[in-house]
């Protein structure tokens, strides 16, 4: 099982998805900031990509 796998199954309960969220945004957060925001919507598509990976994505229009 890979790192990847466990994390996904600790996402599983809702308190693991809002962590999972709330680490997700100030990554993205951290990455704009470091960047001087010029890759922002591809760090933004690259976020996306991952919570949908990991079934935190709680934006039903995406």
């Amino acid at each position: 099982m890979g790192i990847f796998d466990k994390a996904k199954e600790m996402l599983h309960s809702s308190k693991g998805k809002q962590a999972g969220k709330q680490a997700s945004d100030r990554l993205e957060q951290e990455v704009n900031e470091r960047t001087g925001h010029k890759y922002t919507e591809q760090v933004d598509q690259a976020q996306q990509q991952m919570e949908q990976k990991l079934g935190i994505d709680d934006d039903p229009n995406k």
